[in-house]
């Protein structure tokens, strides 16, 4: 779908209806799926449950994405204080403490997406004992996935795989904030040393000359020494993946919030800028950034959506405030075009929040559909815009 009109102005009437119509959708998902986790992404717009795998039965727990759903109803429960949402909310919660418990599915650096979103809020917001519990444990798991000499959180698989041994993705940004959380609450310096081992290496090396990004990076992991960029879900090794630049913007500035180190301050400035030089005059992106406007390839809200929490997470630990002031400003004209292009025409249209996504385009999965990550950040897009003072869950 392509959009070339300018932007509207964001205003708080706009962001007040787009919560209105996100908690209609969101209640009644809760009445469809109950204890049923959906699946990636729609399938014309509609979510099915997530398909059985193994020893998983349909709509089992399975996969890095189901903690979206689970942030949702978090941030869903923090806008309107409707008690069944907290405790759909807390249901999720403990079925992913089941899961880290069982360490069902649990290869992969997606621990942090799974935990910064379910269990970790239980215990900020509710201050359930039993979440902090399993919150480190899953930190625990996370940090057997830390590569010595490469200094890396290997991102996919088994750790003996041949073809995933040595590998880190930017995606991985988002998941150091469980590790920095952990460190935190337990006072163990291996947590954030993790932390900012891993950040620097994205940064000297997933972080290219011209401010773009690669996907995925190599390391090899007897030696440390970093060997090549390549993609998995991007146009070719050396376009811009639209999801992994905005994962750019807000993973640097989330960590750069942690760890102080003025490197990851600049990253995520240095992402932001090259970003948001490559929107189209609708400033929602298409699914890779070598596309611009005249293009027919598929836009990626959800890549729009996490840019905006990026970028006002930027602003709130930017030093340059002009620069702070700018970042703003993008921020709430990417979300005025998402309410304004990107969202149902009524909420019973679609299962989504937020529409024409793209998940992984490459192997033609999840074009222009809805997807939970991209539900999952817009609606914190809107939160942060209409409550200035929500505590994050990163």
């Amino acid at each position: 779908m392509t959009f070339t009109s300018p932007v509207q102005g964001l205003t708080s009437r706009a962001v007040d209806q787009a919560i209105t119509a996100a908690l209609s959708t969101i209640r009644r998902n809760e009445q469809t799926f109950g204890s049923a986790y959906p699946g990636d992404t729609t399938i014309d717009d509609r979510y099915h449950p997530r398909p059985a795998d193994g020893i998983f039965p349909l709509g089992g727990n399975r996969g890095w994405t189901t903690s979206f759903r689970t942030g949702v109803l978090w941030l869903a429960w923090e806008l309107e204080h409707d008690e069944s949402l907290r405790d759909a909310a807390l249901r999720d919660a403990r079925d992913w403490e089941r899961r880290v418990r069982a360490e069902e599915d649990l290869d992969t650096h997606d621990l942090g997406f799974l935990t910064s979103l379910s269990t970790i809020p239980a215990w900020r917001l509710l201050g359930d004992e039993q979440a902090r519990k399993a919150s480190i444990l899953a930190a625990e798991h996370l940090m057997r996935r830390f590569l010595e000499p490469a200094g890396i959180i290997q991102a996919w698989g088994d750790l003996s795989d041949p073809l995933q041994r040595g590998r880190t993705i930017i995606d991985s940004l988002l998941n150091m904030p469980l590790l920095t959380w952990a460190g935190e609450e337990t006072g163990d310096p291996r947590f954030a040393d993790a932390v900012r081992r891993h950040t620097v290496q994205l940064h000297d090396h997933i972080l290219r000359a011209d401010d773009s990004t690669f996907h995925t990076f190599y390391w090899d992991p007897e030696t440390g020494e970093p060997l090549r960029g390549a993609t998995e879900q991007g146009a070719f090794d050396e376009s811009c993946w639209a999801r992994g630049q905005a994962w750019g913007v807000y993973g640097f500035a989330l960590n750069y919030s942690a760890t102080g180190d003025e490197r990851l301050l600049d990253a995520a400035r240095r992402c932001a800028d090259h970003f948001l030089a490559r929107l189209p005059l609708d400033q929602v992106p298409f699914w890779d950034l070598v596309y611009t406007d005249g293009s027919e390839a598929p836009r990626d809200s959800s890549s729009g959506a996490i840019a905006v929490c990026g970028l006002l997470q930027l602003a709130a630990v930017e030093t340059d405030p002009g620069r702070a002031t700018e970042w703003v400003d993008r921020a709430h004209a990417i979300l005025a075009s998402l309410i304004e292009h990107y969202t149902p025409a009524r909420p019973e249209d679609s299962d989504a929040l937020l529409l024409h996504s793209v998940y992984d385009l490459p192997k033609d999965n999840g074009v222009d559909e809805g997807t939970l990550w991209g539900d999952y950040f817009f609606l914190e897009a809107l939160m942060r815009v209409s409550r200035p003072e929500w505590t994050r869950y990163w």
